[in-house]
Order: structure tokens, then C-alpha cells, then sequence
């Protein structure tokens, strides 16, 4: 019995395991501190908590149910997908400022679909990939990827939500980038979005959205309203100093200046409070995260395996830098969470089976050329 329980974890990578636990402790301590002095502040605590479990348990299923036999099973799993965003659309709840109607509300429980579809996402689209193998760059085949992944950015930009999307839009180009993308169609892409700016500006963004973009590059513009969470997002982190005003003593959280600061903004309590090295921890805690899906989806036993797993950690740069970035004014606010961290149960559920999604690749890894 022992032996083959040892044979099951042999080659489990306890490393990025533990790592992603001791990050999103960390998070529940800073959502403790940011939340101290708001009602029902330890309701949030307790919540965040039973994610945790929750989200472990999901992690360790994930980790042992093959990830070859999840793959045969992508049409299903993209008709999962369009049915979630769907339903949003129709039974949706959320305030458009701060992301659009994003969520399913079950009495005081809320649900985000939008985190679950990222998985099924990267599940159906390595699928694709590692199917089409060395006929990527032929012209139809990338128009079966750029179909697939044009309909959920298309219901997904109609909630709208524009910092998902985003995201799904980096998770896209990160896999076709591995998957050896020829260098012409990503000068065209690059061409063709910069020609079509001036019209996305014109048509497609909404008011609150080109404020979101205009304050960004100048919070002073509208610094009572839109330009409000950066500066005092900037104001926190830099009375944090070097090591930080104590954890519960920030002034900028406990007095309730920082808005969103259990959520889109808990990276700025922790500067505030535990300050610039408190702030390196927990970068280089997220840095050693994506880093191991990298190298895991490297060393895969098969090329579906390493898409998957890069897939991963594309999801977790792009949205750690949107966040990071919007909370110290390096890109624009999107009401994107910072992974493991911020306040969320959908977030930190998904988040963690999307680690068992590498896990599950790094236990049947075999080192072979990536391809």
C-alpha cells in the first residue's frame, strides 16, 4: 500500500505545491489585515480559507486524473464553455465598472464562469495544437484556433470584460508562440492591431473604458473619480518603504483610502505593510510558480502535455502583471485579481486546478524535446 503511494507521487512536484499553498496563506493574511476594519471582514477570511481547502482537494483530483483522457474530451469541454458564458449573459450580476457582469449569484455565493472557462480554454486549445502538430501555420488550421478562441473573447467582451478578455487574448498567442506560430502571421497580427487601433477606439471601447485608458496614462486627470484607486494604490505601497508599516497598521487599508484592497488592490496593502521586501516575497513566490510551469510543460511527456502546462503559466504572467501593473500605474486598472492572492473563491479554486493541471503533467513527464 505505501509502495504504491509512492509510485503515485513519485514524480509530484511537492515544490510548486507547496509554493502555491504558502502564497495564497499569505493572501489570506493580508485579506485579514485589509478587511479588519470593514463589516463582516472575517466572513471574507472564512471564505477565502474554505477556497483553500476546497481549492487543495480540487488541485490533488486534478493531479491524478490523466490529462490525455481530459483532452479527448475538449469538444464536450469547449461546449461547456460557450454554455457558461452564455448563461452569463442572461443571468449575470456584477457593476460594469468595475469589469461588467461577470458573475452568477446563488444567493450570497457568487460564482465567476469566466475563471473555469481559462481551463477548459487551455485544455481544448493544447488539444488543438498538439492535433495539428507541425500543419499549425497551415492558413485553415489557424483559422480552427483563432475560431475557437474568437468565440469565448466574443462572449466574454459582451459582458463586457475587457481585463478577462485580455487575458485570454495573451493565453492564445503565449500557446501559438510555443507551438512555433511562423513569424509572419504574428507581423501581421501585430500590423493588423495597430491599424485597426484608431477604430477600436472609435467603436468598440466604451466610454468608461477610454477614461480607464486616458487616466492611466495621467491619473491627475480625474484624481476624485477614475484616477482615485491608482494614486492612493501608489500612496500605499510607497509609505510601505522597505520593510513595511505592520501588518493591520497601514494607514492607507485599516482608514479605507486604498478602495478594492481585498481584491483588485492586495498587492498594494502588501506593500504598505509588509513593504518592499514583504513585496519580493511574494513576486518572487509568483515568479517561482510560472517558472516551474514552464519547465514542466519543457520536460512533458508530449507535446499536449507541455501546451497545457505553458498554457498555465501564461495565464498566471499575464494576470500577475496586469495586476501588479495597475496597482503601481504601469497598466491600465481591468479588475483583474492578483492569483492565489487576491480575494476570490472561484479565483483561488481555479487557480489551484490549474496547478493540479501541471502537476497531472509533471507526474507523467518523460524528458523529451519540446515539440
Amino acid at each position: 500500500m505505501i509502495d504504491k503511494i509512492k509510485e503515485q507521487f513519485k514524480n509530484f512536484d511537492f515544490p510548486l505545491f507547496i509554493a502555491t499553498v504558502v502564497l495564497t496563506i499569505i493572501g489570506i493574511i493580508l485579506i485579514s489585515s485589509a478587511t479588519k476594519s470593514m463589516s463582516g471582514g472575517s466572513r471574507n477570511v472564512i471564505i477565502q480559507i474554505a477556497a483553500l481547502i476546497l481549492g487543495i482537494a480540487a488541485c490533488l483530483v486534478v493531479a491524478f486524473w490523466d490529462y490525455e483522457y481530459l483532452a479527448t474530451k475538449s469538444y464536450y469541454i469547449f461546449g461547456i464553455n460557450i454554455l457558461l458564458l452564455v448563461t452569463v449573459l442572461i443571468l449575470g450580476t456584477g457593476a460594469e465598472e468595475w469589469g461588467g457582469k461577470s458573475w452568477i449569484r446563488f444567493g450570497p455565493i457568487g460564482i465567476q464562469p469566466s475563471e473555469l472557462v481559462k481551463i477548459g480554454f487551455i485544455i481544448c486549445l493544447a488539444s488543438q495544437l498538439a492535433h495539428f502538430k507541425e500543419e499549425l501555420n497551415h492558413p485553415q488550421k489557424l483559422l480552427w484556433t483563432l475560431l475557437h478562441a474568437g468565440t469565448l473573447l466574443g462572449l466574454i467582451l459582451l459582458q463586457p470584460d475587457m481585463g478577462t478578455a485580455m487575458v485570454f487574448a495573451v493565453i492564445y498567442a503565449g500557446m501559438l508562440f510555443v507551438a512555433k506560430l511562423s513569424y509572419k502571421y504574428i507581423i501581421t497580427a501585430i500590423a493588423a492591431f495597430i491599424a485597426s487601433a484608431p477604430l477600436i477606439w472609435m467603436f468598440i471601447l466604451e466610454d468608461y473604458q477610454k477614461n480607464r485608458i486616458l487616466v492611466f496614462l495621467n491619473p491627475e486627470l480625474d484624481p476624485q473619480k477614475a484616477g482615485y484607486q491608482v494614486i492612493q494604490s501608489k500612496i500605499a505601497i510607497g509609505s510601505g518603504q522597505i520593510t513595511g508599516e505592520g501588518l493591520y497598521s497601514g494607514i492607507q487599508t485599516q482608514l479605507g483610502f486604498l478602495p478594492a484592497r481585498h481584491t483588485d488592490f492586495i498587492f498594494a496593502v502588501a506593500g504598505e505593510e509588509l513593504g518592499f521586501i514583504g513585496c519580493l516575497v511574494i513576486i518572487g513566490l509568483i515568479i517561482f510558480i510560472i517558472a516551474r510551469c514552464f519547465y514542466i510543460g519543457q520536460n512533458a511527456k508530449n507535446s499536449l502535455g507541455g501546451f497545457m502546462a505553458v498554457g498555465v503559466g501564461v495565464m498566471l504572467l499575464a494576470q500577475s502583471f496586469e495586476n501588479i501593473g495597475m496597482t503601481i500605474g504601469l497598466t491600465p486598472v481591468t479588475g483583474i485579481t492578483l492569483p492565489f492572492l487576491s480575494y476570490g473563491g472561484s479565483s483561488i479554486v481555479t487557480n489551484f486546478i490549474a496547478i493540479g493541471l501541471v502537476l497531472n503533467v509533471c507526474r507523467k513527464r518523460k524528458v523529451i524535446n519540446f515539440g
